[in-house]
């Protein structure tokens, strides 16, 4: 990925030109995804539009990071997506919730949001906000959907992309070398151990 920045101008109107081969995949997923107006009326429609999106975001945080030669990323994309997956499976059976549509009883929280929302912020911590920003709309078009299909309540939602919102951050590092932070946790606590390269 390629940033040239005009110091010249103030901060606030700094251009940022970006290596259209990074960016393309989540315009195509984006485009993929909108729904039309017949498509909005079906509860059906928008569970796939959804998985469509949820699809197309992972294959993005994953295949993205190897395109650009980017072995590190891809791993720690699926390792984010992974844990958030995870942690909602053994949340879903800790904490048993119906779904609006009466289907089963694993409503809390939602799935598709939380490796949605895992991906979103693994593609922005590795290639910043140029790429991060239409991840997290697409995610976000993943929770509406999961809302209008009828399978999860908002609350669902939204702990879902807090789930993956923190896996994503929590496990993966800037592509730069010169910071890394890891997050632990035991019995007795938790933390972050960070180390700095001058």
């Amino acid at each position: 990925m390629e940033f040239l920045f005009d110091h010249e101008v103030s901060p606030l109107r700094h251009i940022a030109h970006v290596n259209m081969r990074s960016f393309l995949p989540l315009l195509a997923v984006a485009s993929i995804v909108t729904p039309s107006p017949a498509l909005a009326l079906s509860h059906h429609s928008w569970s796939q539009a959804g998985s469509i999106a949820r699809d197309g975001l992972v294959g993005v945080a994953l295949g993205l990071p190897a395109v650009e030669g980017d072995w590190g990323g891809a791993e720690q994309a699926g390792f984010s997506m992974g844990a958030a997956f995870a942690v909602t499976e053994g949340l879903k059976y800790a904490i048993p919730e119906e779904r609006p549509d009466g289907s089963d009883n694993k409503s809390f929280p939602s799935g598709h949001v939380s490796v949605s929302f895992a991906a979103a912020a693994t593609l922005e911590k590795r290639f910043g906000w140029h790429v991060g920003l239409p991840a997290h709309i697409v995610a976000a078009f993943v929770g509406l959907s999961r809302v209008e299909a009828k399978k999860h309540f908002v609350g669902d939602v939204l702990i879902g992309a807090a789930i993956g919102e923190a896996s994503g951050w929590l496990l993966t590092s800037k592509r730069s070398d010169r910071v890394h932070w890891l997050p632990w946790g035991d019995a007795h606590g938790g933390g972050a151990t960070m180390a700095v390269r001058f």
